[in-house]
C-alpha cells in the first residue's frame, strides 16, 4: 500500500521564503538592475550595459582596497584561529571558572561595532590612551594617526580582540562534546599532549572550524565600521578597505551605477572564496 504523502507543511514555511524573497531576493536583483545604468536623479537612467563592469575592474583606487582586504582577512584568520584553538584549550572543562571564563569571553561579543572603534578610538592614543601611552613609554614612537604601519596593526589588533573569543568559543564547544573515552583511552596509551591534540582534539574540531574560517572570513572582509570609526580609513587610505571605498561611492559621490557594479563583483568574491574554503577544507577531511 503506497503511503500518501502530506505536504500542507510546506505551507508553514511559505512566510520565510516571502520574508527571504522581500529581504534579498528584491533588493539584489535592485542592485542588478543599477548595475547597468548610469542613473543621475529619480526617473533619470540610460542603459550602459557592462560599462560599469569593465570600468570598476581597471580602477586603481578599487583595486588598490581589494589587495589591503586580502591582507587584512588573511592576517585575521592566520592569526585568531590558531589563538582562538588556544584559548579554548587552556580554559577550564566544567566548574565555576570555566563559567567566569565563558562570560569573561563573551563580553567583546556582546559590544556594538561601532563602540568598539570608540573604546580604541581613546585607547590607542598616545596621550591619554592607556595602550598608545604604554607603547610610547617603552621607547615606541606609536602614532595610529599619522603611521600606516600602526594604523594597520591597530585595526588589526582590535579585531583580534573583538572576534577571537568567538573562534574560542566555538572551539570550546568542539572540544567539550569529545568524549571522556577518548581521553581515558589516550591516558592508558601515556599519549603526550601533543599526541592528543593532534590525533583526538584536532581531528574532532575540524567541523568547527570550518564554521569559524568562513565566518572570520566573511566579516573581516566586510569589514567597515571599526576602521571606519578608529581611523576613518587613514592615514591617506592605508586602512580604507573594500566596504568604505564602496560605501563612499554610492552615498559620498551617489554614483549608485558603478557602486552597484562593484557590489555585485565584492558580493561574488566573497562567494567564490567562501565556497573555495569550504570545499578545500571538506575535502581534505574526506581523504582522511
Amino acid at each position: 500500500m503506497q503511503k500518501v504523502q502530506n505536504n500542507k507543511a510546506w505551507w508553514l514555511v511559505l512566510p520565510v521564503f516571502l520574508l527571504v524573497a522581500f529581504s534579498a531576493l528584491i533588493p539584489l536583483m535592485t542592485v542588478v538592475n543599477y548595475s547597468v545604468q548610469d542613473i543621475f536623479g529619480p526617473g533619470q537612467a540610460f542603459f550602459v550595459g557592462t560599462e560599469w563592469f569593465k570600468e570598476v575592474l581597471t580602477n586603481e583606487r578599487l583595486q588598490d582596497s581589494l589587495i589591503r582586504q586580502f591582507i587584512f582577512s588573511g592576517a585575521v584568520l592566520l592569526i585568531q584561529i590558531p589563538l582562538g584553538i588556544g584559548v579554548a584549550l587552556m580554559m577550564p572543562k566544567s566548574g565555576i571558572k570555566g563559567s567566569l571564563c565563558l562570560i569573561l569571553l563573551a563580553i567583546p561579543l556582546l559590544i556594538p561595532w561601532n563602540v568598539v572603534g570608540t573604546i580604541w578610538q581613546i585607547f590607542a592614543r598616545g596621550d591619554i590612551g592607556l595602550f598608545g601611552w604604554g607603547i610610547n613609554q617603552l621607547g615606541f614612537d606609536y602614532n595610529y594617526t599619522g603611521d600606516t604601519l600602526d594604523a594597520w596593526l591597530t585595526v588589526l589588533l582590535m579585531d583580534v580582540w573583538h572576534w577571537t573569543p568567538l573562534v574560542a568559543l566555538l572551539c570550546y564547544s568542539g572540544l567539550r562534546a569529545i568524549p571522556e573515552a577518548f581521553y581515558q583511552a589516550a591516558e592508558i596509551d601515556r599519549a603526550s599532549k601533543w599526541a592528543v591534540f593532534r590525533y583526538i582534539q584536532l581531528p574532532r574540531l575540524k567541523s568547527v572550524l570550518i564554521i569559524a574560517v568562513l565566518l572570520r572570513f566573511m566579516d573581516s572582509f566586510m569589514i567597515y565600521i571599526e576602521p571606519f570609526v578608529l581611523t576613518g580609513g587613514g592615514p591617506g587610505s592605508s586602512t580604507t578597505f573594500l566596504s568604505q571605498t564602496l560605501t563612499t561611492m554610492a552615498i559620498g559621490q551617489f554614483d549608485l551605477g558603478r557602486a552597484a557594479a562593484f557590489s555585485l563583483i565584492y558580493f561574488l568574491i566573497v562567494l567564490l572564496i567562501s565556497w573555495l574554503f569550504f570545499t578545500a577544507i571538506t575535502h581534505a577531511d574526506k581523504e582522511k
